[in-house]
């Protein structure tokens, strides 16, 4: 299954960066029993947030997205580093919970989400396919546009 992932990433022209170390005092991930637990991911690109300010205002939708897919792939990083770079050990992608840094009146936060949620599923297949949650913030860290975090089953 891991062949089969990386594969798909291959062919989507998506290489996994090394996973983000933690900006303060948590973890990246922790596992229990057969679910894995992701911090929230910034939109990253070579070591720095790629997408910043609110939605609506500094943002559109389509840059805001493409800041969802960053924290998509940074997620599956995370998650190859959890789990020794066995991204078969991926049973299903529980729930993502996305957060945007949005001016009050914007209320597409749904559609911000799918740059996230597309993506993990066109890596993922059926194992991506989750549910999921979009909330509109005031603000993020570093000034992101975006956050997402994942809750994953995983072959223990």
């Amino acid at each position: 299954m891991t062949e089969a992932i990386e594969a798909r990433l291959k062919e989507l022209g998506i290489i996994l960066p090394a996973a983000a170390a933690p900006a303060a005092n948590y973890v990246p991930y922790t596992i229990s029993g057969n679910t894995l637990y992701l911090s929230g991911q910034l939109p990253l690109e070579g070591g720095k947030v790629a997408v910043t300010g609110l939605v609506g205002r500094d943002v559109d939708v389509a840059g805001a997205q493409r800041a969802a897919e960053l924290c998509a792939i940074n997620i599956l990083a995370q998650a190859k580093a959890a789990l020794g770079g066995e991204l078969g050990r991926i049973r299903r992608i529980l729930k993502l919970n996305g957060f945007i840094a949005s001016t009050p009146d914007f209320v597409e936060q749904h559609l911000v989400m799918n740059g996230a949620s597309n993506l993990i599923a066109n890596v993922l297949g059926d194992a991506g396919k989750h549910a999921r949650a979009a909330v509109g913030m005031a603000s993020l860290p570093l000034n992101a546009s975006v956050e997402v975090d994942a809750i994953i089953e995983i072959e223990a």
